[in-house]
């Protein structure tokens, strides 16, 4: 059903309310959008994960580990639900940006798409890794160098299609760097990202001969030392295709429920739409809600305790 005007209006409202009854909070009939934007500012986020749709999943496993160094944290098949998966990363799930792979049973090929652009991985030397890649089957689409700047670099293909960006850099505690988007809309993109979810723009650069502008947008003040998500313009262009390889990225929060309400509210200003309310999983318990941002990319925002919680279990 389409939504009216005064229905969309009336939407953040109703979110708030669900904050605060999940929130046990006393019930107010003025909640001040400021203060509710405002708490966004200083709540405690940190990049959890990224989910991916893999078509082998075993063979993305060791050639992650074998190529660039990923430990596996875990893996767990689901034979009630046709599906396995297996956490990757550089470090524990409990204080590291980490991958989630998912394998559907019979799915062997997915489609990328162009809306999800890379992952960003640093290393100290990235010649030998490259050359791991090209040994391990891998696809090298840029050769490592630094191609006119300073930044020395390189782009691979997995054996699913997912690119990763190679970076030269010095050791930093989250290898796992970043991840690309495309957008229609930069400022537009970094407005929402910037309200509703407290990120900041930690560097900024245009390239009119590459006819590209990108923004890094994160928490902390180093986008080196720190996951961030690298928003990408192209002038010109307004539309990408979504694929259905990549699946969300997912963001820490202690307030699931007041994280919902923020981002509703600035989804009337900038598009976007809430596609979970907040709420308990009911497999899990963990508290949880999605959205999708105005460029129709979705991310997760779970409970910090919850996420602990359930890390502990799996590993039990």
């Amino acid at each position: 059903m389409e939504m009216t005007k005064h229905t969309q209006l009336f939407f953040p409202l109703l979110i708030l309310s669900v904050f605060l009854v999940g929130s046990s909070m006393a019930a107010t009939e003025n909640v001040i959008k400021d203060d509710i934007l405002e708490w966004v500012k200083n709540d405690t986020h940190r990049f959890l994960n990224a989910v991916i749709r893999v078509g082998d999943l075993n063979r993305t496993v060791e050639f992650y580990k074998e190529c660039f160094g990923m430990q596996l944290l875990s893996q767990k098949d689901f034979p009630e639900e046709k599906y396995s998966k297996a956490i990757v990363g550089f470090g524990p799930q409990e204080s590291h940006f980490v991958l989630e792979l998912i394998y559907i049973y019979g799915v062997e090929k997915y489609e990328v798409g162009t809306a999800w652009s890379h992952f960003g991985l640093q290393f100290l030397d990235i010649y030998p890794v490259v050359e791991k890649v090209r040994q391990a089957g891998g696809v090298i689409t840029t050769e490592p160098g630094s191609h006119g700047g300073q930044q020395v670099y390189a782009f691979v293909d997995d054996p699913n299609g997912y690119s990763f960006e190679l970076l030269q850099r010095v050791p930093t505690p989250e290898p796992l760097n970043h991840f690309m988007l495309q957008v229609a809309d930069l400022d537009r993109a970094i407005s929402f990202y910037e309200k509703a979810l407290g990120m900041k723009v930690l560097l900024k650069y245009d390239s009119p001969q590459d006819k590209f502008t990108i923004a890094m947008v994160g928490y902390g003040s180093d986008y080196i030392q720190s996951p961030v998500i690298e928003l990408r313009y192209n002038y010109n262009v307004t539309e990408y295709t979504a694929g259905n390889a990549y699946v969300h990225a997912a963001i820490g929060t202690s307030d699931v429920y007041k994280s919902a309400a923020a981002v509703a509210l600035v989804t009337q200003e900038l598009g976007g739409k809430i596609v979970r309310p907040p709420g308990p999983n009911p497999v899990t318990g963990t508290k949880m809600t999605s959205f999708l941002d105005p460029d129709g990319r979705k991310t997760v925002l779970v409970d910090n305790e919850d996420y602990l919680k359930e890390i502990k279990n799996n590993s039990q």
